[in-house]
């Protein structure tokens, strides 16, 4: 079935594994699609922290999420795949040629399929405080995007994980003042993480939980309820940014009737799921043994692709290094 609907590799899921299964598929010449449902490409990346530095990908002592997205998708844009924003999969149904996707947009057909998808849809931990849902997006942050908005202010952040301790560090270095507010006196933050934060001018408020927020002067005014006691105070901050974790959504692979486990999809060796010719990648995978990090996820990709290849064109040695397969890309030799 040769016609523009029609792909060899369909990823699902623009996340930073996404992004490198779709650059390694592009380097073994199959025809793929990449479809993401939010109007960017990076997942939470870019959405949850582009500010954040990266401690743990090869070849960088540290590289910020957003820089590190711009790196994957220059890379990504020499070998110029199909990539559809905005546009969700509802359905993938099973065919004698593969599977037929159907979008919120459109259906096209796909020899085989990876899915990238990450922890899904997601959704941040609301502060449940009467009236917070006025100060978002103003005072109240759930994310942080960009660095420059706090420069010269005075922030609280709510948490006790790695990400709000991380927010700590970061914003730091630019703000008036800093405090992190904790329900605990301990975190679950890396404990290399606190031992740095500890040795800045970072206020600790711990362990409070925030019981009330009020406007003051064009600022935000939290009142801190002391855990167990009636004691309470109040502090005043340009910026309150919350981070209590997030809470994601994958139930559409339930409709996919794909073997899960603790709402992971289980994969073999090859990254294949229980349904022949749909692989998976990255943080949306269980099998033993597996570390959550993104380098993880980017040395799943070329196993998925080649699985998929194995499919494709089962006559087709496999390339082994990355120089084998540029030599089919002349403008980058």
């Amino acid at each position: 079935m040769e016609n523009e609907n029609y792909y060899d590799i369909t990823i699902i899921g623009g996340g930073p594994v996404g992004i490198f299964a779709a650059t390694y598929a592009r380097m073994r010449q199959a025809k793929i699609q990449l479809i993401e449902s939010l109007d960017q490409l990076g997942g939470q990346v870019s959405t949850l922290f582009p500010a954040k530095s990266l401690y743990d990908i090869p070849g960088f002592d540290s590289i910020k999420g957003d820089h590190l997205i711009s790196n994957l998708l220059s890379q990504n844009n020499q070998f110029k795949p199909d990539i559809f924003l905005n546009e969700t999969v509802q359905d993938i149904a099973k065919t004698d040629l593969g599977f037929v996707i159907t979008t919120t947009k459109k259906k096209t057909y796909s020899r085989t399929i990876i899915i990238a998808t990450g922890v899904g849809a997601f959704q941040p931990r609301k502060l449940a405080v009467e009236n917070a849902d006025k100060f978002e997006n103003k005072q109240l942050r759930y994310f942080v995007k960009n660095l420059q908005d706090f420069r010269g202010k005075d922030i609280a952040i709510a948490g006790g994980g790695d990400s709000a301790v991380d927010w700590a560090l970061e914003i730091q270095n630019i703000a008036k003042s800093v405090c992190l507010i904790h329900r605990r006196d301990r975190f679950r933050a890396l404990e290399n993480s606190i031992e740095q934060l500890k040795k800045t001018n970072t206020i600790f408020e711990t362990p409070y939980l925030i019981s009330g927020l009020n406007s003051e002067n064009e600022k935000i005014k939290i009142t801190l309820n002391k855990v167990k006691t009636d004691e309470t105070k109040e502090i005043i901050v340009d910026f309150l940014l919350v981070n209590y974790g997030f809470v994601s959504d994958n139930k559409i692979l339930k409709s996919w009737n794909l073997e899960t486990a603790h709402n992971l999809i289980k994969v073999k060796t090859d990254m294949e799921t229980s349904i022949p010719g749909i692989f998976a990648v990255g943080d949306i995978i269980d099998y033993p043994g597996r570390v959550n990090l993104i380098a993880t996820g980017f040395g799943e990709a070329p196993i998925a692709i080649n699985s998929a290849m194995n499919i494709i064109h089962p006559d087709i040695r496999q390339a082994a290094h990355s120089t084998q397969l540029i030599k089919n890309f002349p403008e980058l030799n």
